[in-house]
C-alpha cells in the first residue's frame, strides 16, 4: 500500500558514505598481496580473501542500515564524494562514490553472495595446485565489481567494468591447459568488448555534451535535471534525442556484460571456469553488472518518456530483454551439461531482468536481480557439489538417483529449482518474476513482450524439471559411488536456500518494501494490496503456467532411468526441433559464416595490402633512397672528396717546391735578394716610361 508521504532530500555526507571506497578497495589489496604469496600458501590466501570480502560485507551492511535509517525517517538518502582526477586546462575530469538505495542494496547482494561463493571455493579447489591465484583472481573481481556498485562517476565505473571484464577472462581461461576454456575466456574478452566499444562512445558523447560524467553532483551532474533538459534537445537523427542515443549506446555494452541478444554467446562457454567462477559470474557479480548500468542510467534512459512513462530507448530495452528470455530457454531444454543448461537459464532470467527494467521500472527489474543472484547462486553452487561428488562428471544422462546419496544438495538444489521457476507463494522467483509479468501485461505499446515471457516461464519450468529428473531421480547411472559433499561447501548452499525463499516477503503485494525502498516511499503492510484489478488472474495464470511446465517435464522424465547413450526423450519425440536446440540454433555456426568470416577475409586483405601494397610503397621509398644514398657516395668520393684531395697534392708540391728555397744558405738569399731588386727595378723603369 501506497501512502502519499514526501521524502525530504538528503545530500550531507555522513560518516559511512565517506569510507565507501573501502568496501570495494579492502578486496582489492587483498588480491595485491594474496600475488605475492606462493603458490602453497593456501591457508593465508583463503584467510586473505575471506577476511576482507567479511570486513567489506559489514561495512556494506552498515551503509545499507544507514540508508534504511534515513528513508524509514522520511529521508531520500543519496550522499555522494566527489574529487578531481585530472585537469585539461580550464576542463577537469571527476571521480567519486555514492550511497543510495540502489547501491546498498546492491553491496549488500554482492559481498553476502560473493563471500558464501568464496567459502564454498575453498571446499571446491581444495585439491587444486593454483589455489592460491584463484583467490588472487577472485578477490580482484569482488572488489571491480564493488566499485562498480558505488561509482558515481560513468568513468569510474567503466574503469571498474573493464577490470571485471579483465577477471573474468582470467577466471574463466583459469585452467589454462584446456583448449576449450582457453578459448572460452578469449571468446568472453572479445565478445564483452564489442559491446564496450559502444560504452565508450556513449560515454565521449555525454561528456561533449554535458561536461561531466558524475552521475550527481548538486543538479549538475550527467542525471540531474539541467544535464537532461539540454540532452533533450539535442537531436541524434532516427527520431531520437541525445539522451535517447547515448543511452542506447550504454545498452549496448550492459547487452555485451549481461549476456543479450545478439551478444549471448560468450556467457553459455564460460561455464569452461571452475563452479565457483559460474556461480559468481552467472549470478552475483559479472552478469548482474549490465542490469545494473541499466538501473544507474535509468533516469538518462527516461528523459522525455510521455505519460505512459517510456521511451524509445526503454522499448527497445524491453524488447531485447523479452526476445533473450525465451531464445535461451528454447536452447536449455535440449542441453545435457549441467552447468550449461544453468548458464543459459541465467541468459533467460536476465532478459526477464532488462525486460523488467524497460517495462516497469528500476524496482522491477532490480527485485528479481536480487532474487535470482541468491537462487542461481544456489543452483550453480549445487551444480558444482553434484559435480564434486560425481567424479567431476558433468553430463546430467550419466548420474541419477542422487537424492538419497546427496540429500541436503538435493534438498536445497530444489528449493533454487522452484525459486527459479517461480513457485507460487512460497519462493522468492515468483514474486519478482510476477512482477515482471504484471508490468508486461500492464505495458500500452504491445502485449508482445507479456506473451514471450510467459512462454519463457513455461520452458524454464519444463528444463529445470528435466535437469533435476535426469540428475537426482531415477537410477545411478554414472561410474563409481556419488558421494555428499563437504560442510564447507553444503554450509553457503543451506544460506542461499534460506534466502531464495525468504527474499519473496519483501516483495509481495501485501508488503512491497523493495519496490518502496528504491522508489523513496513509505510503505505499510496490507492485505488489500491482493485486491489490485487483475493481479488474481495474473498469478493465477503465472501458477497454471508453472505447473504445465513442471507437468510436462515429469510426464517426460520423471522418476525414469533411460540409458546414459539413448535419446533423450524430446529428441525421440521432436527429432526436428531437438537438433536445432541441442546445437544453439546455430548462432555460433551463423557468426562463423558471416562476422568471423567477414574479419577473417578482411584479414587476409589486410595482410595482402601489407604486403603489396604498404609493403611495396616502403620499398620504393628504400630503393628510392638508397639510389640517392649511391648518387651521394659518387660525388663524395669523386667530386668532394677529389677535389679535396687535388688541391692538398697541390699545396704539397708547392710547400715542396719552397722548402728548396730555404736551404739555409746565404749566399743562395743573396742571390735572390738581388734577382728580386733587379726585378723590382725593372718594374719602376717600365711603369715611369712615357
Amino acid at each position: 500500500m501506497q501512502e502519499s508521504v514526501a521524502f525530504t532530500p538528503q545530500f550531507a555526507t555522513s560518516t559511512i558514505a565517506g569510507i565507501l571506497w573501502l568496501i570495494p578497495a579492502l578486496p582489492i589489496v587483498a588480491s595485491g598481496a594474496i600475488a605475492l604469496l606462493k603458490q602453497p600458501r593456501r591457508k593465508p590466501a583463503a584467510a586473505l580473501a575471506i577476511g576482507a570480502l567479511s570486513i567489506s560485507l559489514v561495512l556494506s551492511l552498515m551503509a545499507f542500515v544507514h540508508v534504511v535509517a534515513g528513508w524509514a525517517q522520511g529521508m531520500a538518502v543519496r550522499e555522494f564524494v566527489d574529487f578531481t582526477w585530472m585537469r585539461f586546462g580550464a576542463s577537469t575530469v571527476d571521480l567519486g562514490w555514492v550511497l543510495d538505495p540502489l547501491a546498498a542494496i546492491m553491496l549488500v547482494m554482492v559481498s553476502l553472495v560473493g563471500l558464501l561463493i568464496f567459502i564454498y571455493s575453498v571446499g571446491y579447489m581444495a585439491h587444486d595446485e593454483n589455489f592460491t591465484r584463484f583467490f588472487c583472481f577472485l578477490s580482484l573481481f569482488a572488489g571491480a565489481m564493488l566499485g562498480v556498485v558505488i561509482s558515481n562517476s560513468l568513468l569510474l565505473l567503466f574503469m571498474c567494468w573493464e577490470i571485471v571484464g579483465l577477471t573474468s577472462y582470467l577466471l574463466i581461461g583459469f585452467w589454462y591447459h584446456k583448449p576449450s576454456a582457453a578459448a572460452a575466456a578469449k571468446k568472453a574478452f572479445v565478445t564483452t568488448r564489442v559491446g564496450d566499444i559502444f560504452f565508450l562512445l556513449g560515454i565521449v558523447w555525454l561528456f561533449s555534451q554535458t561536461g561531466t560524467l558524475l552521475f550527481y553532483n548538486h543538479g549538475v551532474g550527467s542525471l540531474e535535471g539541467l544535464a537532461l533538459a539540454n540532452l533533450l534537445t539535442q537531436h541524434a537523427g532516427l527520431g531520437l534525442t541525445a539522451a535517447g542515443a547515448i543511452g542506447l549506446l550504454i545498452f549496448a555494452g550492459a547487452v555485451g556484460k549481461s549476456g543479450q541478444l545478439p551478444l549471448h554467446v560468450w556467457l553459455p562457454d564460460a561455464m569452461e571456469g571452475p563452479t565457483p567462477v559460474s556461480a559468481l559470474i552467472h549470478a552475483a557479480t559479472m552478469v548482474a553488472a549490465g542490469v545494473y548500468l541499466v538501473a544507474r542510467v535509468y533516469p538518462l534512459m527516461q528523459a522525455g518518456a510521455g505519460a505512459n512513462g517510456s521511451t524509445a530507448a526503454l522499448t527497445v530495452v524491453a524488447w531485447v530483454g523479452a526476445a533473450t528470455a525465451v531464445f535461451a530457454a528454447l536452447i536449455a531444454i535440449a542441453q545435457n551439461d549441467i552447468k550449461r543448461i544453468l548458464a543459459y537459464s541465467t541468459v533467460s532470467q536476465l532478459g526477464y531482468m532488462m525486460a523488467g527494467l524497460g517495462l516497469g521500472g528500476v524496482a522491477v527489474g532490480m527485485f528479481h536481480l536480487i532474487t535470482h543472484a541468491f537462487f542461481k547462486a544456489l543452483l550453480f553452487m549445487g551444480a558444482g557439489s553434484v559435480i564434486h561428488g560425481c567424479h567431476e562428471e558433468q553430463d546430467v544422462r550419466r548420474m541419477g538417483g542422487l537424492r538419497s546419496q546427496m540429500p541436503l544438495t538435493f534438498a536445497t538444489y530444489a528449493i533454487g529449482m522452484l525459486a527459479l521457476c517461480g513457485f507460487p507463494l512460497f519462493f522468492s522467483g515468483f514474486w519478482s518474476k510476477d512482477g515482471i509479468l504484471e508490468a508486461a501485461h500492464h505495458w500500452s505499446f504491445s502485449k508482445g513482450p507479456y506473451y514471450l515471457l510467459v512462454f519463457g516461464a513455461l520452458l524454464t519450468a519444463f528444463y529445470m524439471t528435466r535437469q533435476v529428473s535426469y540428475v537426482f531421480f531415477g537410477k545411478w547411472r554414472g561410474h563409481g559411488h556419488a558421494h555428499e559433499s563437504p560442510k564447507v561447501m553444503t554450509l553457503p548452499l543451506t544460506v542461499l536456500a534460506f534466502f531464495a525463499i525468504a527474499l519473496g516477503i519483501i516483495g509481495t503485494p501485501a508488503w512491497p518494501w523493495f519496490h518502496a525502498f528504491l522508489q523513496n516511499r513509505a510503505v505499510a503492510f496490507d492485505m488489500h494490496g491482493f485486491n489490485e484489478p487483475g493481479l488474481g488472474l495474473l498469478m493465477l495464470t503465472s501458477s497454471l503456467v508453472v505447473f504445465l511446465g513442471l507437468g510436462l517435464g515429469w510426464s517426460l522424465y520423471g522418476n525414469k532411468s533411460p540409458d546414459a547413450e539413448a535419446p533423450d526423450a524430446l529428441e525421440r519425440s521432436a527429432p526436428w526441433l531437438w537438433k536445432p536446440l541441442h546445437n544453439r540454433i546455430y548462432v555460433d555456426e551463423l557468426y562463423g559464416v558471416t562476422v568471423i568470416a567477414f574479419y577473417e577475409w578482411w584479414a587476409r586483405v589486410s595482410d595482402w595490402f601489407d604486403r603489396r601494397v604498404w609493403g611495396g610503397i616502403v620499398s620504393l621509398i628504400a630503393w628510392i633512397f638508397s639510389l640517392l644514398a649511391a648518387l651521394n657516395r659518387f660525388l663524395d668520393t669523386n667530386f668532394v672528396d677529389g677535389g679535396f684531395d687535388k688541391t692538398c697534392e697541390e699545396i704539397s708540391s708547392g710547400g715542396g717546391l719552397l722548402s728548396r728555397v730555404e736551404s739555409g744558405r746565404v749566399q743562395n738569399y743573396l742571390r735572390i735578394l738581388a734577382a728580386a731588386m733587379i726585378a723590382l727595378a725593372a718594374i719602376l723603369f717600365w711603369s715611369s716610361r712615357p
